[in-house]
C-alpha cells in the first residue's frame, strides 16, 4: 500500500445523507442527567406546628417581616401579629421576648401608620399579659419609649403619649419605678434649657417653655396633652407609695405615727375572770419618738437617682424645674391674657389646662408630705413659691367657666349678655378646689395675720359652695370638707369655726342627698365633735350647730328603719360615741326618741340585723330613766323573738347593773 493510499484511509470525509440524524462525535459530552426528591420529614414537621393567620404566615414569618424597610409590609406585619394572637394566645407565652423587643422597637418608626399599628398591638398585649410577665423586658420598653418621647419629630413625640397612657393604665408601678428618666422627658416635651444670664456657670441652668410651629395642633393645647400625662403619671407615684391616702377628709390625720388595732371583748367571760385584757399591750399604739436616727434600709444603698421621687433631693430639684414652668403655662391661660374684660371666666381649653397644672402642683405638695423633714419641706415650699402663687393665683379667684353660645341662622345675636355666659355647671369647681387645697395647705396659726387676706377670701368662697351645694358630687364635697377642715385647725376659735360649721350643716340637712355625700358629712361632724369635746375639757364653750346636730340624730335613726341599714350603723356608731361622753343634749333627745326606736313592731331595734340590735340594746345602759312604758317594749321584744336568746340575756343584764 502506497503512502498516499493510507493517508487517505486515515482522514476520510464522512458524507452525510439527505434525512439520516448527524453521527455524534468521540469526544462528545453526555449532558443528560437524572434527578429525585430529598425529603426530611422533621424538618418539615417543627413549621407544620407553628400556628399561622389567614395568609398562613407564622409567628417567625411576622416578627423576620418587622424589619422589612418597606412601611407597608411592617404595618401588615403588625396587623397579622395582632390577628396571630387573638386566635392563639398560648403563642404569647411561648414567643414574649421576639414580641416586646420587636413591637418597642418601631415605637419610632417614620411611618406613622406603623407606630399607630404598633399602639393598637401594645394595648392589646397589655391585656394579655400581667406585670410579673413583662417585668424583666420593661427596662427595654422604657428605652424605647424613652427614645420615642426624646424624638427630634414632633409625629413620634405625640405617638409616644399614646404609648404612655398604654403603660399606665396597665403597668403603672412598672413604669414609676423608673421616674427620674421620665420626669425630665415631660420636661424636654414642653421646654428646653437655657443658660442662665446671671451665673454663667455649667451648674446654673433654667429652663423655659418652648413652641414649635410646626406641630399639628397648637402650643397650648400640645402642653395641655403632655401636663394630662404629667398629672396621670404622678398621680401613679403617688398611689405607688406606701402610705396611700384619699383625698379630702380622709387626708388630714391627728396622728400618723399611731396604728390601732381594735379587740374584742366578751363581757360574760370578762366578767367571770376568763378574758383578761391587757391595756397597753392591746392597745396598738407605738409612741412617737422625736429622734433624727434611722437604721441603715436596704433602700440606702441605692443611687439617688434609682430612688426617684422618694428622695427629697430628687423631688426638690424636680419641683425647681417644674414650677416656674407650671406658672408659665398659667399665665398664658389666665383670663387677664386671653380677655380681660371678662374678669374671672374661663374658656374650656384653659381651663382644661389651668386644672392640670394645680392637680400637678397638689400632686407634688402630698409627695411633700411623705418624708420625715414635712415641716422643713412646707417651710422650704412657702418660702419659694407663696409670693408667685398669691399674685398669679389667687388675683382671680374664684374662677368660673365661660360658655361660648353656637347661633342658629334663624337667630341673631340681640345683646352681648347673649353671646357669652357663666356656665351653670360645676365643671369648674374642681380648679377652685384644687386651688383652695394648695393654698390652704401654705397657711398656718404662727402665719395667721400675714395670710388673712387670702384666707378670707377661700373662707368665703368655701362657706358660699357648701350652703348652696344640692348637686355636688362625693369627690367635691370631700375636697370640701378637707379644705374646711384645714381652715379650722388654722384659727381656732369659735367666731371662724361656727359660721364654716352651720354652712355644712346648711349641705347636710338637704334632702336627696347621694349616700356617700351623706357619709362623709357624718364623719366630718363626728370627728369635729370628737376634736371638740377634747377641746371643751380644759375650756367649756361647744358649738350650738354640733350640739343641735347630734340632737337630731336619734329621730333620723327612728325615720330611717331599714330603708339604709349601712347608715343606721353609721348613726348608730356616732350615737354610741356621744352617749358615752355623757353629751346632754344627745342623751335627752334619746330619751325622747326611745320609745320609737324600741318599739316591738315597727321599731328600728327590730329591723336591723342582729349586730345593730346589740348596739342598740347597749345603748339603753345610757338613757338618763328607764319609764315602765319603755321596759314594756323591750319585755315584748324579747317575749315576741324580736330578737336573740343571748342578746335577750344580755338586754337583762344591762337593766339589772342599772
Amino acid at each position: 500500500m502506497t503512502k498516499k493510499r493510507k493517508r487517505q484511509e486515515d482522514f476520510q470525509k464522512v458524507k452525510l445523507k439527505v434525512g439520516k440524524k448527524k453521527p455524534k462525535l468521540e469526544n462528545a459530552t453526555d449532558t443528560t442527567f437524572k434527578t429525585k426528591a430529598i425529603q426530611i420529614p422533621e424538618q418539615l414537621k417543627e413549621d407544620g406546628v407553628l400556628p399561622t393567620q389567614n395568609r398562613k404566615l407564622n409567628i417567625k414569618d411576622l416578627l423576620s417581616q418587622m424589619h422589612h424597610y418597606s412601611p407597608g409590609v411592617k404595618h401588615n406585619a403588625l396587623l397579622g401579629l395582632k390577628e396571630l394572637l387573638s386566635q392563639y394566645p398560648f403563642v404569647i407565652d411561648a414567643h414574649l421576648s421576639s414580641i416586646i423587643s420587636e413591637v418597642a422597637a418601631v415605637f419610632t418608626d417614620k411611618d406613622s401608620g406603623v407606630r399607630g399599628a404598633a399602639v393598637h398591638l401594645l394595648q392589646f398585649l397589655a391585656s394579655k399579659i400581667r406585670a410579673e410577665q413583662i417585668a424583666p423586658f420593661f427596662p427595654l420598653v422604657s428605652a424605647h419609649l424613652s427614645s420615642a418621647m426624646t424624638h427630634i419629630s414632633e409625629g413620634i413625640q405625640e405617638d409616644s403619649l399614646k404609648v404612655l397612657d398604654v403603660l399606665l393604665e396597665a403597668y403603672p408601678a412598672l413604669l414609676t419605678d423608673r421616674s427620674i428618666i421620665l420626669l425630665k422627658n415631660f420636661v424636654e416635651l414642653i421646654s428646653h434649657q437655657q443658660l442662665s444670664k446671671r451665673l454663667k456657670s455649667r451648674d446654673k441652668l433654667s429652663w423655659m417653655l418652648s413652641v414649635n410651629p410646626n406641630r399639628r395642633v397648637t402650643s397650648q393645647q400640645w402642653r395641655l396633652n403632655v401636663l394630662t400625662r404629667l398629672k396621670k403619671f404622678l398621680q401613679a407615684v403617688v398611689d405607688g407609695t406606701s402610705d396611700t391616702e384619699d383625698e379630702g377628709l380622709q387626708e388630714q390625720k391627728d396622728n400618723s405615727h399611731s396604728v390601732r388595732n381594735p379587740i374584742c371583748i366578751s363581757w360574760k367571760l370578762h366578767a367571770n375572770n376568763q378574758q383578761h385584757i391587757q391595756l397597753f399591750e392591746s392597745g396598738g399604739l407605738r409612741p412617737k419618738i422625736n429622734s433624727s436616727f434611722r437604721l441603715r434600709s436596704l433602700t440606702s444603698v441605692m443611687d439617688s437617682a434609682e430612688k426617684g421621687l422618694s428622695s427629697a433631693e430628687n423631688l426638690k430639684g424636680f419641683i425647681e424645674i417644674i414650677i416656674p414652668l407650671l406658672i408659665e403655662c398659667w399665665i398664658e391661660a389666665s383670663p387677664a391674657q386671653s380677655a380681660p374684660i371678662l374678669g374671672n371666666l374661663l374658656e374650656s381649653e384653659s381651663q382644661q389646662l389651668m386644672q392640670q397644672v394645680l392637680s400637678i402642683i397638689h400632686l407634688l405638695w402630698k409627695l411633700t408630705k411623705r418624708h420625715d423633714e414635712t415641716y422643713k419641706m412646707e417651710l422650704w415650699l412657702r418660702m419659694n413659691y407663696l409670693v408667685d402663687f398669691k399674685h398669679h393665683f389667687m388675683r382671680h379667684f374664684p374662677y368660673s367657666l365661660q360658655d361660648t353660645v353656637k347661633h342658629k341662622k334663624k337667630d341673631s345675636c340681640k345683646s352681648n349678655r347673649n353671646c357669652m355666659k357663666s356656665s351653670n355647671n360645676v365643671d369648674h369647681l374642681l380648679l377652685n378646689l384644687t386651688l383652695c387645697d394648695i393654698m390652704v395647705s401654705l397657711a398656718s396659726a404662727s402665719t395667721l395675720q400675714t395670710d388673712s387676706g387670702w384666707l378670707d377670701m377661700i373662707r368665703k368662697f368655701v362657706t358660699d359652695t357648701l350652703q348652696d351645694g344640692s348637686k355636688l358630687n362625693s369627690k367635691q364635697v370631700n375636697r370640701l370638707l378637707g379644705v374646711t377642715w384645714r381652715l379650722m385647725q388654722i384659727q381656732q376659735n369659735k367666731v371662724t369655726t361656727e359660721p364654716l360649721i352651720k354652712a355644712v350643716y346648711t349641705l347636710y340637712q338637704q334632702r336627696n342627698l347621694l349616700f356617700p355625700v351623706r357619709t362623709l358629712l357624718l364623719k366630718f361632724f363626728s370627728r369635729v365633735y370628737q376634736k371638740e369635746d377634747l377641746r371643751t375639757q380644759r375650756m367649756r364653750s361647744r358649738s350650738k350647730v354640733l350640739s343641735r346636730w347630734l340632737a337630731g340624730l336619734p329621730q333620723q335613726l327612728a325615720l330611717l328603719g331599714l330603708k339604709n341599714p349601712e347608715l343606721s350603723n353609721q348613726l348608730i356608731d356616732i350615737i354610741h360615741s356621744a352617749a358615752s361622753r355623757s353629751n346632754k343634749e344627745l342623751l335627752q333627745s334619746l330619751q325622747a326618741t326611745a320609745a320609737r326606736i324600741y318599739d316591738p313592731l315597727e321599731g328600728t331595734l327590730v329591723l336591723l340585723p342582729a349586730e345593730a340590735q346589740r348596739r342598740l340594746v347597749q345603748l339603753v345602759y345610757f338613757l338618763p330613766c328607764l319609764p315602765a312604758s319603755l321596759l314594756a317594749c323591750l319585755s315584748r321584744c324579747c317575749i315576741m323573738g324580736r330578737m336573740s336568746s343571748d342578746l335577750a340575756a344580755t338586754l337583762i343584764g344591762i337593766l339589772h347593773m342599772r
